[in-house]
């Protein structure tokens, strides 16, 4: 389903004038104290932001792909923490359930998720297998009406407030995807224990640590869609749709940064005028400026494609490759358009240059991406 033109517009609007006029400023208290303040995530509660990949059935917004991206976007032109808050149960925390779970399931949690009364996060990376999913050591051993988990999983996205878990995990030997499954684990059953929060380099606010599984038993009902081997594949199809989402994000940061170097370079004057006058800064400008456009076209286009049911997984990986490496560039620019005062922490672009290294590695590291895009533009070519 999608919304009519003027819901969507106003929905944007919304989301717009709650970022610019309530988040942007708790930047900076945000990164200080590396929490987000409980009242704020009441606010994003209240605009639906939690649920808005989750169908109206189950309490959310319904969005289309365009539609979330362009959400996205929005949220993207603030530190990143804020929308991670929400987006594991827009993207990653939700989705395999909504691809893959039964209707108990879904009914069980969506609804919850939807609301922001819970929070998601999805258990795949483990110590030893990143990228390499399939070499996962998390096993899931059966044992009458249950399974027992073993293992540890590593750099896990709200596992500090999460109440459910997506854990993959092997049920059967070998390094194929029908080895690997899902389980719905909630928090607080015994046999998990979290780590100490990661000290990142940037995002602060954004929390992850480590869950560890030691015979943590769960009952068969948790299995996700109530059949093994189905645990690789949903992740791979989730993570399709995370690439979009989180490249929209970038677009919006992009153009966070771009906001700001035109800002400073209007107001900063060397030489008796503003520093927007020289060629050179204007070139910087100009850069980012078109490679923010590129991506902003780049993801509605995938977007469109998803929405109208085509196979978007090479759109996908290019939209995440490009857009990532894009505002890595545009903060770059940003800092340098800002001089010394862009390597000082009172200036926004300090902060964002750290938080936008994040998006290259996770989702896919770049290099991921690469393979994807070569694998995906040669089975094409050679059909």
């Amino acid at each position: 389903m999608s919304l009519d033109a003027d819901t969507l517009r106003m929905l944007v609007e919304a989301t717009r004038t709650f970022v610019t006029e309530r988040l942007m400023p708790l930047e900076a208290e945000v990164a200080e104290s590396g929490s987000i303040p409980p009242q704020v995530r009441e606010e994003m509660q209240a605009l639906g932001l939690f649920g808005l990949s989750i169908a109206p059935e189950y309490g959310g917004l319904g969005l289309n792909m365009e539609e979330e991206a362009l959400i996205a976007m929005e949220l993207g032109r603030t530190s990143p923490a804020f929308r991670s808050l929400a987006g594991t149960n827009i993207g990653i925390g939700s989705q395999a359930i909504v691809l893959a779970g039964t209707d108990e399931q879904r009914k069980k949690y969506l609804p919850k998720l939807a609301s922001g009364e819970l929070i998601g996060s999805f258990a795949l990376t483990e110590p030893e297998a990143g990228s390499d999913a399939l070499s996962l050591r998390t096993t899931a051993r059966r044992d009458g009406d249950h399974y027992v988990l073993n293992g540890t999983k590593r750099f896990i996205t709200n596992a500090p407030i999460a109440g459910l878990y997506t854990v993959m995990a092997r049920t059967a030997e070998g390094r194929r995807a029908d080895a690997i499954s899902c389980f719905l684990v909630e928090a607080g059953t015994p046999g998990i224990t979290l780590g100490k929060p990661d000290r990142k380099m940037g995002q602060a606010g954004s929390l992850t640590c480590d869950i560890i599984f030691e015979d943590c038993r769960v009952p068969a009902s948790a299995l996700l869609g109530g059949e093994e081997g189905n645990g690789f594949r949903t992740a791979m199809r989730v993570l399709d749709k995370g690439r979009l989402h989180i490249a929209a994000v970038c677009v919006g940061m992009a153009e966070r940064l771009i906001a700001e170097s035109v800002r400073y370079a209007t107001e900063r004057k060397q030489f008796g005028k503003a520093i927007a006058d020289f060629q050179l800064i204007q070139a910087m400008i100009a850069d980012s400026q078109t490679e923010a456009y590129a991506a902003r076209t780049m993801v509605l286009d995938a977007a469109r494609k998803r929405d109208r049911g085509e196979p978007t997984t090479l759109e996908a990986s290019c939209c995440k490759l490009f857009a990532t490496e894009m505002v890595g560039r545009v903060a770059d620019r940003a800092v340098q358009i800002h001089g010394g005062s862009g390597y000082i922490a009172e200036y926004a672009v300090e902060r964002f240059y750290r938080d936008v290294r994040l998006f290259r590695l996770y989702e896919g590291t770049s290099q991921i991406q690469q393979l994807v895009i070569a694998r995906e533009t040669i089975k094409a070519y050679a059909a």
